[in-house]
């Protein structure tokens, strides 16, 4: 390692577990003594790895940009939404948590915060939606690996005893896109740290992970996965090429950034996608991994009717290998719902669900 040093950080995970520990029959936690945690109707019980996939099928990232984080009242996104997205077809909600801003100088999390997160997996797990709850803060850790897995280690010995009991829809993913400082060495170290805080409280929870470089496919073979543990869903993100799902995008290169009226459908590009999603498919058979693509989408600066196109194809091509997907993203951008006219952005919906897929309004 050359950020830092295994012993000191393996030193520091072990403070963090033996805190949250059962002691004469009285659970002691770093931060909380008693933290109020969210009642479910449904206990925990254990689910293989694949079988969750199956179950997950199709989803949608939720909640990253939105106001409720903090001021509640200027909310867009609703727990009324849960029920609308299920009844368009989803399975899933990854909720997107950028958790290091709501956090105090000893990383507490804030509890109005927490009580806000609270109301969101209740209201997704009662509309019959699997729940990913993805800490998403990749632009720090990109910056500062130490510090990142600090934060990200108390994220965790905060989250997961609070949803200890939760069922087994709701699942953790430790860090979305590890990137820049967070090579795969570090990564790997990273990771394994904050998963045995997880399994301290969640032995059989299963837990998303995916490899350093934005969780590109073509780092999976980085990945170091403990083989004892089969309660682990792998993921990727895929947003090739970027020339086409960016263009216009004001936070990438200034080449791509210029861009605009590039279109997709070739016979190359399908060809292209087909062997980018055999790569991952190969990898997962190889490894007896079960696959999440976790984020996918075009930059709704891209034309309607070839955004359209790339995501039919990649949620087809996904589907067709047996990975569960996440949309990227409900709003504000690669938009699928539109908080202004409070419906779908159809175009995109029907790209992602086919019209024959969606349940009834009426069906819960």
């Amino acid at each position: 390692m050359k950020l830092f040093s295994i012993v000191s950080r393996a030193t520091a995970v072990a403070g963090l577990i033996l805190a949250v520990v059962t002691v004469a029959g009285c659970t002691t936690y770093p931060w909380e003594e008693k933290p109020t945690a969210p009642t479910f109707a449904q206990p925990f019980a254990p689910v293989d790895a694949f079988a969750q996939v199956a179950e997950m099928g199709r989803g949608v990232n939720v909640l990253g940009y939105d106001p409720v984080w903090t001021d509640p009242a200027k909310a867009r996104f609703q727990p009324r939404h849960f029920k609308i997205i299920h009844n368009a077809g989803f399975n899933t909600v990854r909720v997107v948590l950028q958790s290091f801003d709501h956090m105090d100088s000893s990383n507490r999390l804030d509890p109005e915060w927490l009580k806000t997160l609270d109301t969101m997996v209740t209201a997704a797990v009662g509309d019959g939606l699997n729940v990913i709850l993805d800490e998403h803060d990749w632009e720090l850790c990109g910056k500062d690996a130490v510090g990142c897995g600090v934060k990200v280690n108390a994220f965790w010995s905060q989250i997961a005893p609070r949803y200890k009991d939760a069922p087994h829809q709701v699942m953790f993913e430790i860090l979305n896109e590890p990137n820049q400082a967070m090579t795969p060495d570090v990564w790997n170290a990273e990771f394994h740290e904050a998963l045995a805080i997880i399994r301290a409280s969640n032995p059989t929870r299963n837990v998303v992970i995916g490899p350093s470089f934005w969780n590109g496919l073509e780092h999976l073979p980085d990945l170091d996965l403990p083989a004892d543990d089969q309660h682990i869903i792998v993921t990727f993100h895929y947003y090739h090429p970027l020339t086409f799902t960016h263009q216009g995008a004001t936070w990438v290169g200034p080449e791509i950034q210029k861009l605009s009226g590039v279109t997709w459908g070739s016979d190359a590009d399908y060809a292209l996608l087909n062997k980018e999603l055999d790569q991952v498919k190969a990898w997962s058979d190889a490894h007896s991994r079960p696959i999440l693509l976790g984020e996918f989408g075009a930059y709704d600066k891209a034309p309607m009717e070839y955004r359209v196109k790339w995501d039919s194809a990649v949620a087809r091509g996904a589907e067709a290998r047996g990975f569960a997907w996440a949309y990227w993203q409900f709003d504000p951008d690669f938009t699928v719902y539109d908080f202004s006219k409070d419906g779908w952005v159809e175009p995109i919906l029907h790209a992602l669900i086919p019209p024959s897929d969606k349940v009834s309004d009426t069906g819960r």
